[in-house]
């Protein structure tokens, strides 16, 4: 079926009220989600991989409830005015991150948005050691020189790269996911870690003197932790750095030409967080320069595109944002979105900790009679619950 000239496949013609998603999303649960509390759901299955701000407008139309959106989307003050225009309330991005939403402009037009975190953490944690041992390996290289033929037989200097055991692991940014990640390379690799954060991370230090005291109990070596007081400290003393921050002012480019100059020859850098946290331009000379420089992307500056160069340089492993791209996670973000909207189409609070969605997510179980995260709640005076008690924001 077509409306306003995009193709779109609709779920429970005859409900209350209208939800579009901008695009098709995994699994069928979220499309329960919305169905079972009486919406009809529009999903536009456009051959479009970005919709344009114009797509969006025509796809709210004139009654619209909600939307769910993607990261790629531009959701500011001319969609969240015709949202409201269309009668909508309720906006969520399939994603944790929101650098693509203009909370304010949203909250002006009473608009509540929602996030999809929770969810994320051990797959986007396992995406970043995959590039770590990519790169360090050199596996993407080696997988080329196999397919175009070239292997020879065993060489001793054939695609030696960089040992992790016992190596320094550095972090920038030790929230869930650069806590989970370090736990994975340092039970898996039995590094050593320097992290820097804003704020202290007991959870990671706990977890690091606890493994060293038992590799202790084992003969072996145990391992150790410190808290950096600079983003230069980790960049100087780590043989593996992995980026983890939230992406603001203050991180932007916040691993440029001067930083990268301080880190190791032989060093690896991962970024599965925010691509402009990185100069690509920067780390482009820098790896040509430096070639046992090694780098892992999830994510780039100006997604979908790659800096010149970065493509043809064999010292870097590049993988199109996929760090959250299993079925569980994709799966549990659609149904997370869904829900969002659903909950404040039905008028449902606020879940109290919306890193806490298991109950979202039990496909066994009525999901509770809550919104799992909407990030500008307190703006907009929404009741908060854990299903026990309520309490205004």
């Amino acid at each position: 079926m077509a409306m306003a000239g995009l193709a779109v496949q609709i779920y429970n013609a005859g409900g209350f009220c209208r939800v579009v998603s901008t695009k098709p999303m995994p699994g069928t649960q979220w499309i329960r989600a919305l169905t079972n509390v009486g919406c009809r759901v529009e999903v536009c299955i456009e051959n479009k991989t970005i919709l344009s701000v114009e797509d969006i407008i025509s796809l709210i139309g004139s009654q619209c409830d909600g939307v769910i959106g993607q990261l790629t989307e531009d959701w500011g003050e001319t969609l969240f005015a015709a949202l409201k225009k269309a009668g909508g309330h309720a906006y969520s991005n399939m994603a944790v991150g929101y650098n693509n939403v203009d909370v304010e402009a949203a909250t002006r037009h009473g608009i509540a948005v929602g996030n999809t975190p929770g969810v994320l953490t051990e797959t986007t944690a396992e995406l970043a050691a995959a590039l770590t041992l990519s790169a360090a390996r050199r596996v993407v290289e080696a997988d080329d020189f196999m397919r175009a033929g070239k292997y020879e037989g065993w060489l001793p200097s054939l695609f030696v790269g960089n040992l992790l055991k016992g190596q320094t692991l550095g972090i920038i940014g030790a929230g869930r996911i650069g806590t989970a990640y370090a736990r994975m390379m340092i039970e898996g690799f039995k590094m050593n870690v320097i992290y820097y954060d804003l704020f202290q991370s007991t959870r990671l230090e706990n977890f690091v003197t606890a493994y060293g005291e038992f590799l202790k109990t084992q003969g072996e070596a145990p391992v150790y932790w410190q808290r950096a007081t600079s983003p230069e400290e980790v960049l100087k003393e780590a043989d593996v750095i992995s980026l983890h921050p939230i992406l603001d002012k203050t991180t932007y480019h916040l691993i440029n030409k001067e930083r990268l100059s301080l880190m190791k020859k032989g060093a690896v850098l991962v970024n599965a967080s925010r691509g402009p946290v990185i100069d690509e331009t920067a780390l482009v000379e820098h790896l040509k320069a430096n070639p046992m420089f090694r780098a892992g992307l999830d994510v780039f500056e100006d997604e979908p595109f790659m800096k010149p160069g970065l493509a043809e340089l064999p010292n870097v492993v590049v993988v199109p944002h996929i760090a959250s791209a299993s079925k569980w996670t994709r799966e549990g973000m659609a149904t997370l979105a869904a829900l969002n909207v659903a909950g404040k189409v039905k008028g449902y609070p606020v879940w109290s900790n919306p890193n806490n969605i298991a109950p979202f997510l039990d496909e066994q179980s009525q999901p509770p009679a809550a919104c799992p995260s909407i990030v500008n709640a307190k703006a907009l005076g929404l009741t908060v619950s854990d299903g026990s008690a309520q309490q205004k924001l």
